[in-house]
């Protein structure tokens, strides 16, 4: 918080939206919608006072002060009525207006840029956000809000790494990509640098492809935090396990063919296959991340543990990315096809009768051949 950021939401607020001087003093008690949103609270007396929240939840006594985060966050604000947004129905009373984020007109895009001043007295915090599967427009709107502050942003190989070329040239970048059989930071060295950053006053962004809490190793890096004492915030994002077979036109549940999907590493070997094989019906989907390097050995297990070898088998290369490719056989072959059209990672593998369905659905993102 600074007085720059309060006294520049209230210009902007003045100036733009109520044409006139705003109020100090009490303002009335408001229930605030998100913490990036400013009610406008109009008196019966005609006066007008500002008033925010950091979370939701209710606010009163001389709240101007408070929002002056949200001027630094971000480069533009605009300022909608209570009636025209259902989203705002919570502010109904006593707000009249509601300050927020400005999107583009075109795009619907939030800004990333941040306008804010860095560091802080006191740990910042790590944010563990999912970026989702890889195109920049499918993390989520609270992701990126988070880029448009971030002072660190520690990134991922399959972050939407697109994003990073909108972010402030003060923001300090650290990759630490994983490839198969090279790390460029440890996992061990990742927590460290989430920790020191953070207790250096600095916010921290730890972007990671799909969603931090699944195969992403989210939990480790929140318990490292944790046991340093500082602040972090999980952030989902959109699994790839779901929406990369889903950009392939293969959904992983449908009804009359698979009500259930079980989600699978093939990362440390095949044990782990055969026995989600083992321990569900031949009707479930199976979804195999990091399995490229093990496919032969992993259908063959699939096939000792009961599936049959004629069992549908897809593999969706780089989905939503303009990598897309999708190679579709069978249990007993899709390791020969693969091979042929030298599939690589990253890629998710589908096993399952729900891969027929991409016959009649189609891919729902653009494929190379």
């Amino acid at each position: 918080m600074n007085d720059w950021g309060a006294a520049k939401v209230r210009e902007v607020i003045e100036t733009q939206y109520l044409k006139r001087p705003l109020l100090d003093g009490p303002a009335p008690a408001a229930y605030a919608w998100r913490r990036d949103h400013v009610g406008v609270h109009d008196q019966s007396d005609g006066r007008k006072y500002v008033g925010a929240a950091p979370t939701v939840g209710r606010v009163s006594g001389t709240v101007l002060h408070r929002i002056g985060d949200l001027a630094d966050q971000y480069e533009h604000l605009e300022a909608v009525p209570v009636g025209e947004d259902p989203a705002l129905e919570p502010f109904r009373f006593p707000v009249q207006y509601v300050v927020r984020p400005q999107t583009d007109e075109h795009t619907g895009e939030l800004p990333v840029r941040a306008t804010r001043s860095r560091r802080r007295e006191g740990p910042g915090t790590v944010h563990l956000v999912g970026g989702g599967p890889g195109d920049d427009g499918l993390i989520t709107v609270r992701g990126r809000r988070l880029l448009a502050t971030a002072d660190v942003v520690v990134v991922d190989r399959l972050a939407p790494r697109g994003l990073l070329e909108r972010l402030a040239d003060d923001v300090e970048v650290i990759d630490c990509g994983k490839t198969p059989g090279h790390h460029q930071l440890t996992q061990d060295q990742i927590n460290a640098v989430l920790v020191e950053r953070a207790l250096q006053g600095y916010d921290v962004v730890r972007l990671k492809g799909g969603d931090p809490f699944v195969l992403g190793r989210g939990g480790e890096e929140a318990l490292a935090c944790h046991a340093a004492g500082v602040p972090v915030e999980v952030v989902p994002g959109v699994t790839s396990a779901v929406s990369v077979p889903a950009a392939a036109g293969i959904p992983v549940t449908h009804r009359g063919i698979a009500s259930s999907f079980a989600l699978v590493s093939a990362h440390d070997g095949v044990g782990a296959v055969e026995l989600a094989a083992s321990e569900h019906p031949t009707t479930t989907t199976l979804a195999l991340l990091m399995g490229v390097r093990l496919l032969r050995d992993s259908a063959a297990a699939l096939v000792t543990a009961g599936r049959a070898a004629s069992t549908p088998v897809a593999i969706v290369e780089g989905g939503w990315t303009p990598r897309q490719r999708t190679t579709v056989g069978t249990l007993a072959d899709i390791a020969d096809l693969a091979e042929a059209r030298a599939v690589g990672s990253p890629a998710v593998l589908v096993v399952g009768d729900v891969v027929t369905m991409r016959t009649q659905l189609g891919a729902f993102a653009p494929e190379r051949p």
